[in-house]
């Protein structure tokens, strides 16, 4: 696959992201995929390391009912051999807590058979920790 294939592939996954479809966003991922978000996973319901289709729908499961997204924008795709690293910046309110975080953030995903086969968040997770801390 080329590298503009797999950029593309991954231009479909956020289109099904944002449109809250799950399980197409579910069939674009290998059966083995591993899939990685920064935080204690006994803080941030959704963060840790998960793995095949059943505990990824499990993060989506996690995240939409821990945050209301308010803004998610894709901004930079860079593509080499099967790696499509993208930069870009969301914001959103945790529901426990009603603290914002409003931060930049790098995705990073290996594609296999132009299916997403590893995806590895960095992001500024301690605004993410300090929004999901019922302390001030």
């Amino acid at each position: 696959m080329s590298e503009q294939e797999n950029i593309e592939v991954i231009h479909q996954a956020y289109a099904a992201f944002g449109q809250g479809d799950v399980p197409c966003v579910l069939a674009m991922l290998t059966e083995d995929v591993r899939w990685s978000t920064p935080g204690p996973p006994e803080l941030i319901p959704y963060a840790g390391s998960r793995t095949g289709h059943e505990q990824v729908a499990g993060y989506f499961e996690a995240f939409g009912g821990a945050v209301e997204v308010t803004e998610f924008e894709p901004q930079k795709f860079f593509a080499e051999d099967d790696m499509v690293v993208v930069l870009g910046h969301y914001a959103f309110r945790v529901n426990s807590t009603a603290k914002a975080v409003d931060t930049d953030w790098v995705h990073a995903f290996t594609l296999r058979d132009r299916k997403i086969a590893d995806f590895r968040v960095y992001e500024d997770s301690a605004a993410v920790v300090a929004a999901f801390t019922s302390q001030p």
